[in-house]
């Protein structure tokens, strides 16, 4: 099959035939729909995070089921999924406590799921390898999807709405009535503020550099929008929530000023929730006498605390009813043959997410 391959962090991706091995025990093969570009993405290919070269990423990703493993039950050929990075064992201390985002076993990207025509191993990018025609991946990482779905829809579910929608749903538990403010109106930050918005916030506040970014979060749910350049930005804060700062604050982009000033922005019991992801090594500064003083919770979310086969569906279910936007996040769909034109305009950063959809 074709797949676009990084073979140096920062250079343009080569489509080129790779062999992709058959599911075994508990895996399926699902034939690409759709994937779109995520900000980790992005990551990957900068080198910002450990991975060995070469390797395929990509990790939004929607299509069909067309094999499955031994083991497998609940699919068949045909079916539609999304499918995700979130790989579970079922059985680790976390996965039977209900968190199977932060799975305790070891995966070996490396283990031959991918490899050249020549033999050479190809690692498989956040346990997906999206950026191809196809994928084998575990069982625990896909998620049926209705029929009338479109696929550069369904492909958006496997990550980027789930971490923001899951930020405020699930890791911070936004309560009815409640303040936020969502730092970074990027496609993570449209769906916290999504988020926020189905868990009942009364006031939610955007944050951002860019005033095309924030008239855009409007649209999704934001009653106020601050630009984040403004000569007091906390002081803006206050006067919004009634001079108590936000119940949550929610940082969506990997910037360590960001991170730095949020703890100000939040009120005093308030909860400062950590979703961006920042370069490996990158440290912000915390006084933990005013920490401790506010009793603040600084927390982290990785992928929504989000559980596959629960929330994935409850979102498809919020879209049928018009309450979750889906195509407005998508901002321009591309070819296979685009893909390298898709990263440079995710890169340029004025985006929500680009999709690409591959051939029928």
């Amino acid at each position: 099959m074709k797949a676009a391959v990084c073979r140096a962090f920062g250079a343009p991706l080569v489509i080129e035939d790779v062999v992709l091995r058959a599911p075994e025990m508990g895996e399926v093969q699902v034939r690409v729909g759709a994937v779109a570009i995520c900000h980790s993405d992005l990551g990957y290919l900068d080198g910002d995070w450990h991975s060995d070269l070469p390797a395929v990423y990509g990790h939004e990703v929607a299509g069909r089921v067309e094999a499955v493993g031994d083991g497998v039950m609940g699919y068949a050929v045909g079916d539609p999924v999304v499918v995700t990075m979130i790989r579970a064992c079922g059985q680790c201390r976390p996965c039977v406590q209900g968190k199977p985002f932060i799975c305790g076993a070891r995966v070996d990207r490396r283990r031959g799921v991918l490899t050249t025509a020549a033999g050479e191993v190809v690692e498989q990018g956040l346990d997906t390898a999206g950026f191809a025609e196809a994928v084998t991946v575990h069982v625990s990482q896909i998620a049926k999807v209705p029929e009338d779905v479109p696929v550069e829809l369904a492909a958006l579910l496997a990550c980027g709405v789930i971490t923001g929608t899951g930020a405020a749903i699930n890791t911070a538990q936004v309560t009815p009535g409640s303040s936020c403010v969502v730092i970074g109106a990027g496609g993570v930050g449209l769906n916290a503020i999504q988020g926020a918005r189905l868990a009942g916030a009364a006031r939610i506040i955007a944050v951002d550099l860019s005033d095309e970014k924030l008239e855009a979060a409007r649209g999704f749910g934001a009653t106020d929008v601050l630009r984040a350049d403004i000569k007091s930005l906390r002081r803006a804060v206050l006067a919004l929530t009634e001079g108590q700062g936000a119940d949550y604050v929610f940082v969506t982009v990997g910037v360590i000023s960001a991170y730095q000033g949020a703890p100000a922005l939040a009120a005093k019991g308030g909860m400062v929730v950590m979703v961006g992801m920042p370069p490996s090594g990158a440290k912000m500064e915390v006084e933990p006498v005013i920490v401790a003083a506010t009793a603040q919770t600084l927390t982290g979310s990785f992928m929504g605390s989000t559980v596959v086969q629960r929330d994935i569906p409850y979102l498809v279910e919020m879209w049928r009813q018009g309450r979750l936007q889906l195509e407005e996040l998508v901002s321009k769909r591309y070819a296979f043959s685009e893909i390298n034109e898709a990263i440079a305009d995710a890169r340029a950063g004025a985006s929500r997410r680009n999709v690409i959809v591959m051939d029928p």
